[in-house]
Formats: C-alpha cells, structure tokens, sequence
C-alpha cells in the first residue's frame, strides 16, 4: 500500500458505517445475490450507511458489504485520494493495493476511465473464483425499452433483456463490452462487474453476453 493511502483524511471525519453491521451487511449481500441472479435486473440497495461524499454511495455500500480484512482493493484514481478509501479501509480492515492485477475488488469511479478487464485477476481454470470483481460507476440505469441500449443474454435470462446505461460515452461502452466478448473465450475465468447508480445496482457476471444495439 503505498503512502499516500495513510493519510488520505483525519479519521474523524470518516462517516458511520451500517448501524446494525450484520443487518446492513446481510441486506445489501441479499440485494447483490439477486443482482447477480438476474443479470441486468436493476435492483434498489437500501441501507443506512453514512457513505463517503466521493463515488456512489450503492457502489459504497455494495462494498462495504462484500469486504474484510482479508480483502484486496483497487481504486480508480478519484476514490484512491478520496475519504471513499479511508471510509472502506477504517470499516472493512481491507488493504489498498495499487496494481488492478493484486485486487479481488475493484471500484471505478464515473468521472475515471476503468482499466482494460484483463489488467484485474481472471482466475484460473480450477479456481476461477479467485477472479476480481469490478463495480464501476455509472451515471444512469434504466430498463432497455428504448431504442438504444445493451442486449443481454446467458444463464439467469430466460431469453434476452435490454439494459440502458444512461451517460456512459459511447466509446467507452463499446471498449468495455469488446473487453467483455473478449473474455468469453477464456471462461470460467473472467471479471464479474456491477453497475451503480447512487442507490440501485445491475449484476452482470462473467456468464451474461452484451451486444450494444441501437
């Protein structure tokens, strides 16, 4: 972890985290299992957490929720000097690390540009759980009935569903889902990722397909 990570801010000026730890936890792993069931369902994260004033405050939560000590975390560049590092490391015992390739966890704030997905850990044939999870920051979500959107398609999708990822420029959803066609090739390993908002999450396992279509 390098220095500057220690005196990010005063630790007193760090916010409460869940004010029942379990309760809190155990609602937003519940809300992040759904996600994760139903790939692209937008799915709302309540909680009560004090979150941190940079990056999204369900992106916060969700991690607060999956992290412990044993944790490693990346942070794009607008959270790693931000009071969303001091608040995750003082709340979850996890370490910062500086290589996306060292981090279980990820988190991407919307105003930075996310890593290339084969920089963070794939995992392995026989233990792809070992692969990182990525949680990046989006400015919108909605249901894709629209004209635009992403196409969606794999296990937890009885067909297909449309997703609409409002804000996010059109370059870089085309390099992100490039990334993620890319991967297929090398399943079971791969990137788990989450979309946020300010208060609902997406679920888009290494299993679900994306077409962007307009």
């Amino acid at each position: 972890m390098s220095d500057h990570h220690a005196s990010i801010t005063d630790l007193s000026a760090v916010g409460a985290g869940f004010s029942d730890l379990a309760l809190g936890s155990q609602a937003v792993f519940r809300a992040a299992l759904q996600a994760l069931s139903h790939p692209g369902r937008i799915v709302d994260l309540p909680h009560d957490a004090e979150v941190p004033r940079q990056g999204h405050a369900a992106s916060a939560a969700l991690l607060l929720a999956l992290l412990d000590p044993d944790c490693r975390l990346w942070l794009s560049p607008s959270l790693a000097d931000s009071d969303a590092a001091a608040w995750l490391r003082f709340h979850s015992g996890c370490t910062l690390v500086d290589d996306p390739a060292e981090a279980q966890f990820a988190w991407v704030a919307s105003s930075d540009e996310p890593p290339a997905l084969d920089r963070f850990a794939q995992g392995s044939d026989v233990a792809p759980e070992q692969s990182a999870t990525c949680v990046v920051d989006v400015p919108s979500l909605a249901d894709g009935q629209d004209e635009e959107g992403w196409t969606l398609r794999g296990p937890g999708i009885r067909t297909q569903t449309r997703l609409c990822v409002d804000g996010l420029p059109d370059a870089l959803a085309q390099r992100l889902l490039a990334q993620r066609a890319a991967q297929h090739s090398a399943f079971p390993r791969g990137v788990d990722l989450f979309l946020a908002t300010q208060h609902q999450i997406v679920g888009l396992p290494r299993t679900t397909r994306i077409d962007l279509e307009a």
